[in-house]
C-alpha cells in the first residue's frame, strides 16, 4: 500500500500531466491508503465547497488504518532521529510513522520529507 502525501494530492487535483494518470491508476487498483494528517492538510487548504466535497469523498472512500497514538510515536521517533534539525515537522513525522507501522511506502514531492525517507520507505514511479 502507498500513503500519498499532501504534495502529491495537490498535483493530482491540478491534473499534473505525469502524476494524475499514475495516481488515478493506483487508486483504481486499490493501492492507496488514506492518512488523516494528509487529508486534514488538504481540507485546511481547500478554497471552495467543491474542493472540500472532493477531498471529503476521497477521505470517506479510501481505506485507512487507525492512527491511535501515532502523533506521540511520531514525536518520539522524530526526537530520537532529530528530524526537526532537517526541517521535518510533526505532521510529516506522523505520515512516515503511520506508513512504517503498516509497511507502506510514502509517495511525496516534499524535499524535507524525502530527505528522511529510506529507499524502502519511498514510493517511486
Amino acid at each position: 500500500m502507498i500513503v500519498v502525501d499532501t504534495s502529491v494530492w495537490i498535483e493530482f487535483f491540478k491534473k499534473h500531466a505525469v502524476l494524475f494518470p499514475q495516481l488515478k491508476s493506483r487508486l483504481e487498483q486499490g493501492e492507496i491508503v488514506a492518512a488523516e494528517p494528509v487529508f486534514g492538510e488538504l481540507m485546511q487548504g481547500a478554497k471552495t465547497k467543491r474542493e472540500r466535497t472532493i477531498i471529503s469523498n476521497y477521505w470517506r472512500h479510501l481505506p485507512k488504518f487507525s492512527m491511535d497514538g501515532i502523533f506521540f510515536k511520531a514525536g518520539e521517533l522524530s526526537g530520537n532521529k532529530k528530524w526537526t534539525d532537517k526541517g521535518v515537522g510533526l505532521i510529516d513525522s506522523a505520515i512516515l510513522t503511520y506508513a512504517k507501522e503498516r509497511d507502506c511506502t510514502v509517495w511525496t514531492l516534499d524535499k524535507k520529507l524525502l530527505s528522511i525517507l529510506t529507499y524502502k520507505d519511498r514510493f517511486s514511479l
